[in-house]
């Protein structure tokens, strides 16, 4: 059987800059790597189904978005192929009814929250005024189960009548409405950070929810500004998820609180900021891939895999 180290699954044209970089960096240490597509998946499966191709790891970006990758996927983790995210806690961490619930009874700071079940199970709902004015005006309305991105997502809803809309337009999915979170200003910027887990390691950026812009967060800014908790609130989200590669929203209050806004988005958007106005800066990108290798070879020894 043919084995390489990792297989690098991906649908999104502007993914093509980050998996350039992950094979690069791959190949630099010594590890080999093999890109599977739209044009090949149907090739691929058939190989691996056949044991004439194997990966020991798999970066999977595709199968969210198509399903003829749905079933390569169930192959590889039959064979214990190393899976970045295993499937079953990608299924449990991307619905925000469950991890809202989950966050609270951890000890995590979440906006106040109506969960509402799907249209197609109860037709008819009934919240109070009580709890609308809990919300305040606006609130945000979420699907519990789209993946990032902002689908179906509304930032500025005022009314009843706006819930009972977007529950027809996803009538398979809870909805989560959630308070509107405003944030502290610290050093001229809004405290509002994406913070992603990457293989081990929380890394947190500055991330402007206006303008979608990042900026990196400096070791010195962490510490001047005391957001040592935003790395201490990515781990305890990697440690309730089981996910290896995600991001998360943290906002910091007025009143000092740490909140997280949105749970788990297991599929980050990865353009690179070098192309991108609104992408992630290339050294964090760059931070992202070296923690991969460092955890694919720390396996791959104590497995004692082979290429």
């Amino acid at each position: 059987m043919e084995i390489y180290d990792i297989g690098l699954a991906y649908v999104w044209e502007y993914d093509d800059d980050f998996i350039e970089l992950i094979e690069s960096a791959f190949h630099k240490a010594g590890l080999t790597s093999f890109r599977i597509t739209a044009w090949n998946i149907n090739e691929i499966t058939d190989r691996v189904r056949k044991r004439k191709l194997g990966f020991n790891f798999y970066l999977d970006r595709a199968s969210d978005a198509n399903e003829a990758f749905l079933y390569l996927g169930k192959i590889l983790t039959r064979r214990k192929t190393k899976i970045f995210n295993p499937y079953k806690n990608i299924r449990h961490a991307i619905d925000k009814a469950s991890m809202h619930l989950e966050f609270i009874t951890t000890g995590l700071e979440v906006p106040y929250s109506i969960i509402i079940p799907p249209h197609n199970q109860l037709m008819n709902i009934y919240i109070s005024v009580d709890e609308l004015a809990k919300l305040g005006r606006p609130f945000i309305i979420k699907p519990c189960n789209n993946t990032g991105g902002g689908v179906g997502v509304v930032t500025g809803a005022e009314s009843l009548k706006e819930i009972l809309e977007e529950r027809l337009r996803n009538s398979d999915d809870k909805y989560i409405l959630q308070q509107k979170i405003y944030p502290l200003i610290i050093g001229e910027k809004r405290a509002w950070f994406r913070s992603f887990w990457a293989f081990g390691r929380p890394i947190p950026v500055w991330w402007n929810d206006l303008t979608h812009i990042y900026n990196e967060l400096s070791p010195q800014e962490i510490k001047s500004f005391r957001l040592n908790r935003l790395l201490l609130i990515t781990k305890k989200i990697a440690v309730l998820t089981g996910i290896d590669f995600f991001s998360t929203e943290i906002v910091i209050t007025e009143n000092k609180k740490f909140i997280v806004i949105d749970y788990v988005n297991d599929q980050c958007d990865m353009r690179i900021k070098s192309r991108h106005i609104d992408g992630v800066p290339d050294n964090v990108v760059q931070k992202i891939i070296d923690q991969m290798i460092k955890s694919v070879l720390h396996y791959k020894k104590l497995n004692g895999l082979r290429k």
